[in-house]
């Protein structure tokens, strides 16, 4: 049975889409824990150390979000960079 690769580049999409809102709530939730964590076990006040893994994991988000959603590496990339590369296969 073949599939309509349209659909199935909307499938991958909306699986993209689905892992980034994962990954941002989950981001969320962690660090809402840690920063409880922080403040009410406190043991030298003014001490703060959530904001590291608050800092490097968002990156990763950051990073992920521009993926999903950016011009520069998301799904749309690849398909342009896939139709060049066959254009100038078709060329030689």
């Amino acid at each position: 049975m073949a599939t309509d690769p349209s659909y199935e580049r909307a499938k991958r999409r909306v699986a993209q889409i689905k892992g980034f809102f994962f990954h941002l709530v989950t981001y969320v939730v962690v660090i809402a824990f840690l920063f409880f964590i922080d403040v009410f076990a406190e043991d030298d006040p003014g001490n703060w150390w959530f904001y590291w893994p608050a800092f490097g994991w968002g990156i990763a988000v950051v990073i992920h979000a521009a993926t999903v959603y950016g011009p520069f590496l998301g799904s749309g990339w690849e398909d342009r960079k896939i139709k060049e590369f066959m254009d100038k296969e078709s060329k030689k």
